[in-house]
């Protein structure tokens, strides 16, 4: 149990249910209790310094504190703070970031729709893409197909197109109408003696297949994430969304790009289908878009999505669908100066230019007796631990390697994120160059650490 009965720790184990934890371990141990932060830094209710390496939840693009959005919301809650997009109302925060999302969309997009999460955007796409079905006359026509290790949300519906067992067991998901095909990830799922572009041509020749065998008459969209965030970091073989999308052209099938962390720069371009040559015809986006300072998200919609969901609207009378905080007006108004501060940056080529950094910094653990594979673009990057570095093996999940080296991380004054034994690097945008330097020092030491354990238990 918490040995201080009074203190955060406790009082959180006392109060709080947590996302993606074990309930009853945080009963016994707590939570760790961050309660500022500045930069790249974060302080726990100790006083303890730690390097957030992940960005928390891949989000605060620009760090923490910056003082020119906290400002924007305050303004903005003076000037009006609060007002709602129902009923034809609206306000002039989220027209001008609708309009400044447009004009940065990596392929045209006709319409912007505001909600408040990532999930949100996802749940919000799928229903967009069945009213438009029904609109077009297809009432059949809506499967949505995702992928193994493919993350998409918590909701109902992004929890069913998510591809990991995790937010399925005991949820009673996925719901009918989601199907999952093929992960990309090259390193893991390659047959021996078969190169990048050949893995390529299988997963989407699997695709293919899946579509063929529902009908494609019923298969209404494919969602898919530039970079696999939460299911290990993983990147896609260069040829693959190209033939991905042949395949889905083939058979009339929407293409919808979660730009949830890979939006706003991280893969070294403003978006990750610029990175990966994805033409989306929705594209969900959150997180970096405030820098995680405040919730919302988007989802953009081409000419093609927009025209049949408009009419079948002003048939029934109204585009049932809505948040109460769609476009919150103190929301967009920090997503728009949070867009301004990218531009006076340079966010794009400023990640371009530190991303060497990055990625050299994560190669020189290469020769490490625990890792295996090493990948990452742009400011994302992952390190696999492994049992045998010869042929890659992973370690037994009940061994619990990663859980143990996030701890020896903490212990070093960094904050990273296992999933399962890839341990996933995010940091801030504005990370600079000898603040990755320390943040690969301390990861190193937890490294360490590790293999020492490792050496004393067997």
């Amino acid at each position: 149990m918490v040995s201080n009965p009074n203190s955060y720790a406790a009082r959180d184990s006392a109060v709080l249910l947590h996302p993606y934890t074990n309930a009853l371990a945080n009963e016994n141990d707590g939570s760790l209790v961050i309660t500022r932060g500045h930069g790249v830094y974060v302080t726990d209710d100790t006083g303890k310094e730690y390097i957030e390496a992940m960005s928390v939840l891949w989000c605060t693009a620009l760090g923490f504190g910056n003082e020119r959005l906290a400002q924007a919301a305050a303004q903005q809650i003076r000037d009006l703070s609060f007002y709602h997009g129902f009923n034809q109302k609206s306000h002039t925060p989220q027209i001008e970031l609708a309009e400044r999302l447009l004009a940065l969309a990596p392929v045209p997009m006709s319409k912007v729709f505001f909600a408040n999460s990532g999930s949100e955007a996802n749940d919000t796409a799928f229903k967009m893409v069945w009213y438009r079905s029904n609109a077009m006359g297809k009432p059949e026509k809506k499967k949505i197909i995702g992928r193994v290790k493919g993350y998409h949300g918590v909701t109902i519906a992004a929890a069913s197109a998510t591809g990991t067992p995790i937010n399925h067991q005991a949820f009673d998901l996925p719901i009918d109408g989601f199907l999952h095909t093929d992960c990309p990830h090259y390193a893991s799922f390659a047959i021996p003696g078969e190169s990048e572009a050949q893995y390529s041509e299988r997963c989407a020749q699997s695709l293919d297949t899946l579509i063929e065998q529902e009908d494609p008459d019923t298969v209404a969209a494919f969602i898919a994430e530039p970079v696999m965030g939460a299911g290990g970091v993983l990147i896609p073989p260069a040829e693959y969304f190209k033939k991905i999308q042949s395949v889905l052209t083939k058979h009339d099938v929407l293409m919808i790009a979660d730009e949830v962390i890979c939006g706003f720069g991280r893969t070294g371009n403003m978006w990750g289908s610029e990175t990966f040559n994805i033409k989306p015809d929705i594209i969900t986006c959150a997180k970096a878009l405030s820098s995680g300072y405040i919730p919302i998200s988007a989802v953009m919609i081409n000419e093609t999505v927009y025209q049949p969901i408009a009419e079948q609207s002003a048939e029934i009378g109204s585009f049932g669908h809505g948040f109460t905080y769609s476009g919150h007006p103190v929301a967009a108004a920090v997503a728009l100066e949070t867009l301004n501060i990218y531009d006076e940056l340079g966010l794009v080529e400023m990640v371009q230019a530190i991303s060497p950094v990055l990625q050299n910094g994560i190669q020189a653990f290469a020769d490490h007796p625990l890792v295996g594979d090493i990948d990452g673009v742009g400011l994302l990057g992952v390190v696999a631990l492994v049992a045998d570095k010869a042929t890659g093996e992973s370690f037994p999940a009940n061994r619990g390697v990663g859980p143990f080296l996030l701890e020896r991380a903490l212990d070093h004054g960094l904050i990273i994120r296992a999933l399962g034994d890839r341990i996933a690097f995010s940091p801030p945008l504005v990370i600079d160059q000898s603040e990755i330097a320390e943040m690969f020092v301390r990861f190193g030491k937890a490294l360490n650490d590790t293999l020492k354990w490792l050496e004393i238990g067997q």
